[in-house]
């Protein structure tokens, strides 16, 4: 992968960044979406935020060498730190991290958060922690999208400003993603709730109160799938 040829998964992200947007990608890889968007005209300002020394430098040797510093910042901070008001960031992008460590970052940096008026997410896992995160903290689930890619699937959740109650149900699933119901998604969902089978089946049978509640959890997450497949 090189900021010509982006991965799926990062160029399903980046198709959701509107035009002319000024964006801030959050542990940015090489700064890889930022220096794509930016060839292609499509943002008009972009920072590259990295909290690592080396990936920060590898960034910044990526936007020297496509000659895109006028337009393609890089800096070193954590998180939404990197962020400023002066900067008047639309967008926000994080991606390829679990979806509790995005929240953090999201929760850690609220403020910055609330100065960009869309978010996009791609968590490798645990998407429903990020929409736990949107749902108390006044973010609207705008679109979501679904997809494989080296054997690995992936959600992409689009948040913007507003209000939202979510059931358990579209928190673990997505509200949107229930709806569209695409292949990718139903693959996921029958290989997860087989998982979930295959551990009740193996759980004790004794009557801890642990061993109860964690049947009880798995039950529920069974029939949420069940309803919706």
């Amino acid at each position: 992968m090189n900021s010509e040829q982006l991965s799926e998964r990062l160029k399903r992200v980046g198709s959701y960044v509107e035009k002319n947007a000024r964006l801030a990608d959050i542990g940015s890889d090489h700064a890889y979406l930022p220096c794509y968007l930016a060839k292609h005209r499509l943002i008009d300002f972009a920072i590259a935020g990295e909290v690592v020394k080396g990936p920060f430098q590898s960034a910044e040797r990526q936007v020297r060498s496509e000659g895109l510093t006028d337009r393609v910042e890089v800096r070193m901070g954590d998180g939404l730190e990197v962020i400023r008001s002066e900067d008047e960031i639309s967008t926000i992008t994080i991606a390829g991290m679990g979806g509790p460590l995005i929240a953090k970052i999201l929760d850690r940096g609220e403020k910055n958060a609330a100065l960009a008026s869309r978010l996009i997410l791609q968590p490798n896992i645990h998407a429903w922690s990020i929409r736990e995160w949107a749902e108390k903290n006044e973010w609207n689930i705008v679109d979501e999208d679904i997809l494989e890619e080296n054997q690995k699937i992936y959600e992409i959740l689009v948040l913007e400003k507003g209000n939202m109650t979510l059931t358990e149900a579209q928190r673990l699933l997505g509200p949107i993603l229930m709806k569209k119901k695409s292949e990718t998604f139903q693959k996921k969902w029958l290989r997860e709730k087989q998982e979930w089978v295959r551990i009740l089946e193996h759980l004790p049978a004794e009557e801890r109160p642990e061993i109860l509640e964690k049947k009880e959890e798995l039950r529920i997450k069974i029939q949420m799938v069940e309803e919706v497949l």
